[in-house]
Order: C-alpha cells, then structure tokens, then sequence
C-alpha cells in the first residue's frame, strides 16, 4: 500500500511504538486517526506531530468497552479509514501464581479481546476500500514462549492465530491480515523487573524507531508476517520444529525469575 494514499487507524498511538509508529506514519503523509486511553497524554502527544490540517484526529476511548470500539469504528468511517493498526496492549510479567484474576482478566481483553472485536466492528467498512489492511502487532512472545510471561505470551500467540486465521478467511475480499513481531523494545512499556530479567538473561532490544520503519515496510509491502530481531528468527523457527530442545536454552531466565542466581552448567543441562 502506498501510505500517501493510507488512512490509519492506530490504536495504543501515545506508547512507545504507538508514538513513534504515528510520527512515522506522518511523516510518510499517511492520515492518522490515534486511539488511546489516556485523553491528556493522547492531546499533548497529537499537538507535537507536524501534520497538515485534517492529517491527524485523536480519540481517546477504552477499547475493552463496546461503546469505545463503536466510537473508533464511527470515526474510522467518517475518516474513510483503510488500514486499522492494532498495537494496544499492556504488560503482563511475573510468575503465573503472582498474577491475580483482575490483571489476567484486564491483559486477556485489552491484548487479545478488545483487538478482535475491533477488527470485527471494522470490516463492513474495511471490505467497501478499494484496498484494505489490518496489521496486529504481536511478539516474539507470540512464538516463543518464556518464563514470567505465561499470561502475555498467551495472548500474543493468540494475536497470531487470529491473524493468520483471519488472513485465510479473507483472502481474495481485498482485506489482508498482516502480523508483525517486535523483540523486546526499548520503551516505558516494560518495568523495572522487566528490564533486570532482560539485562541477567542477555535479551537483545530494539528502539521504538527501529520497531516503527518496521511497521511502514510492513504495509508498503503487505508483508503477511514478519518476525523482526536475530536470533529472535531462528529461535522462533526452531521453537516451532522441536520445541522440547529449547527448553533448556532458557534456564537462566526461569532461575531469574525465582530469584536464584544464574545456572551452572549442570542446571541448563
């Protein structure tokens, strides 16, 4: 798609990616309608894109309700939208015995939930475009599944079944279903526990930037799935071929996790 021509909607537009994504997408002369939670920090980050008039709209609207989604939808239309961006989401770290009902319940809908039923109350729309796009934005997590992030790998794999189940039911309607998967990244997303385990495991990291030219070349070549970051390709592949022979490969981080000090080589074997 040529994003001159794109009208995005992009959710989670005030976060790390979300931000640098919109700015990105701005910059290519895409109009962008930003969906967000936070209506002050949504206002203040709208008002600091250089955009033309018209260029840029901001909602802010929780996307785990109904009536939020009904608000995206509404506007999207107005806006003759043909590409929805779904790259809300929050984090969700710790062992699974720590995570109480709530936050499971609140990750579950805002990161696999609220995204499919946006997309659901999009596509009437999405299917009248000449050309059309949903691009999910998943995770490495969405392959590959580590210690402390049982509750957000779930649903990121479940974002990636979505997609490719998706793509497959709409092929040829002139909609397509793209998945892209950051590695970690370098944004106020993750806490500081997060960042310690990264640190005590080696975990490489991108910059929000990085992620977002990611997210352009996605659309300009209606790339289906990309998985971004090496080793992190390799490793997804393998995981997907012989998943048992990795587990070992990630005793460092389920020793973090706990707590205890890095792994001699007796615990990785």
């Amino acid at each position: 798609m040529k994003l001159a021509q794109a009208s995005v909607v992009l959710t989670g537009a005030s976060g790390g990616i979300g931000g640098a994504t919109a700015r990105a997408l701005v910059a290519a002369g895409a109009s962008v309608l930003l969906v967000a939670r936070d209506r002050h920090r949504l206002s203040a980050f709208a008002q600091t894109l250089a955009a033309r008039d018209g260029q840029v709209a901001a909602l802010a609207v929780d996307l785990a309700t109904t009536t939020g989604r009904a608000q995206v939808r509404d506007l999207a239309i107005a806006r003759r939208a043909n590409v929805l961006v779904n790259n809300a989401g929050l984090p969700c770290f710790g062992a699974l015995e720590d995570i109480d009902d709530a936050k499971l319940e609140l990750v579950a809908m805002t990161n696999l939930v609220a995204p499919i039923a946006l997309t659901r109350a999009m596509l009437p729309h999405l299917r009248r475009q000449q050309e059309a796009i949903v691009l999910n934005i998943g995770s490495t997590l969405g392959r590959l599944g580590l210690p402390g992030f049982s509750v957000y790998a779930a649903t990121k794999f479940g974002m990636r079944g979505f997609s490719e189940s998706l793509r497959r039911e709409l092929a040829g309607s002139g909609v397509d279903v793209l998945y892209l998967a950051p590695r970690a990244t370098t944004t106020r997303f993750n806490d500081a526990n997060v960042a310690r385990y990264n640190r005590a495991t080696g975990t490489r990291e991108d910059a929000p930037d990085t992620v977002a030219r990611a997210v352009l070349r996605t659309l300009e070549r209606n790339t289906p799935e990309r998985q971004l970051g090496f080793p992190e390709r390799f490793a997804v592949r393998l995981n997907g071929l012989v998943p048992r022979w990795l587990d070992g490969a990630f005793a460092k981080h389920r020793l973090h996790l706990a707590g205890r000090p890095a792994p001699t080589p007796k615990e990785i074997a």
